[in-house]
């Protein structure tokens, strides 16, 4: 009698001998469960449609999972029920494993010197789960090493500002303070650094200071401002930050976002500029080809911080990932899969 099979993962193998069909099953209940997670509540229709799917195919596992109790109806759409959300998580492990994923990590990992590298699945350029996704996921890594009395810096950005909605999901307060890791640029208020901060704090339970500095000044504007004691005070503090938790742009995204002259711009891409990150721009293999002033975080001050997490998905990104990886000092990168593929290239 051959031996008792123990693990998780020997009782999954030996499940796709005698159900062959089992992955495929597995992962359109996983897109499925994944999906209303992130998106709920969400209508039948909707969701259908977000997963390019048919209404009756996604209309039989609805049905097949609020039978197992993991979905349930609601007046204003499906939502998943605890044991749901906790099922997702335990069957991300088994999907992981099909796609190869924590090997993946490692790979990446190696091969650009990081700490800890985390995948979601898809990418976010298309998929709106894997952007919330990586948000959660970077939300764990700060829950997980943050401690009382460190400071947290924080960029801004469509990304940055995903992370601090999900850090309402944090029950335990924190004696923190958290401050914007670079001057506002000129986006949206909900996307400058120092809302997110602000966000991010009362999410914490913490307290904040603000830098109250645009990121777009010429030089000899700049100089009269950061003689404030206060200013130099914050950032200080920002350059010393216990953990940063950053995004990463495109060099037409950042450059967009400062506002800067469109002959500026084409001049900056046709130099060959990909990625910018701190007030550096960069090519494809980390080379800096431009920089601007800035107040707050510069590229040079990331070895003075204790943790650095950066987060940032979508093959449009993927390149400028790759060289920011190249030039930034970090610690950790939280990413989705289409990405890490290309990285690992």
């Amino acid at each position: 009698m051959p031996e008792k099979q123990n693990s998780a993962e020997e009782l999954f193998d030996l499940l796709q001998v005698v159900l062959p069909d089992l992955e495929e099953v597995l992962d359109e209940r996983y897109r499925v469960l994944r999906a209303v997670y992130f998106l709920q509540p969400i209508g039948r229709r909707t969701l259908a449609e977000y997963l390019e799917s048919g209404e009756r195919s996604v209309r039989n596992i609805v049905d097949a999972l609020k039978q197992q109790e993991l979905l349930e109806n609601t007046p204003i759409g499906i939502i998943t029920t605890t044991k749901g959300s906790n099922t997702l998580w335990l069957l991300k492990e088994y999907i992981e494993k099909i796609k190869g994923i924590e090997n993946l990590e490692k790979l990446v990992a190696l091969k650009f010197g990081l700490k800890k590298v985390i995948i979601v699945s898809g990418d976010a350029d298309k998929d709106l789960t894997a952007k919330k996704e990586m948000a959660t996921a970077a939300t764990k890594l700060l829950e997980k090493n943050l401690q009382d009395g460190m400071v947290v810096a924080v960029s801004g950005g469509t990304t940055m500002a995903m992370v601090a909605d999900c850090m309402e999901t944090i029950t335990e307060p924190k004696a923190v303070t958290v401050v914007p890791a670079r001057g506002g640029l000129g986006e949206e208020v909900e996307k400058q650094a120092n809302t997110v901060a602000a966000k991010m704090a009362k999410a914490l339970g913490g307290n904040y200071r603000l830098l109250h500095v645009p990121d777009v000044l010429e030089e000899e504007l700049l100089k009269p401002l950061l003689s404030s004691s206060y200013l130099n005070e914050v950032i200080e503090i920002i350059k010393h930050a216990d953990i940063l938790l950053h995004g990463i742009g495109t060099a037409e995204e950042m450059a967009l976002r400062r506002g800067l002259q469109q002959e500026f711009i084409k001049k900056l891409l046709e130099s060959g500029a990909v990625g910018e990150a701190f007030g550096y721009y960069f090519d494809r293999k980390g080379k800096i080809v431009h920089t601007t002033p800035s107040a707050g975080l510069r590229l040079e001050d990331l070895q003075n911080i204790g943790l650095s997490i950066a987060v940032g998905g979508g093959m449009s990104k993927a390149e400028a990932i790759s060289a920011f990886l190249q030039v930034a000092p970090i610690n950790i990168l939280v990413t989705d899969e289409g990405v890490a593929r290309q990285l690992a290239e």
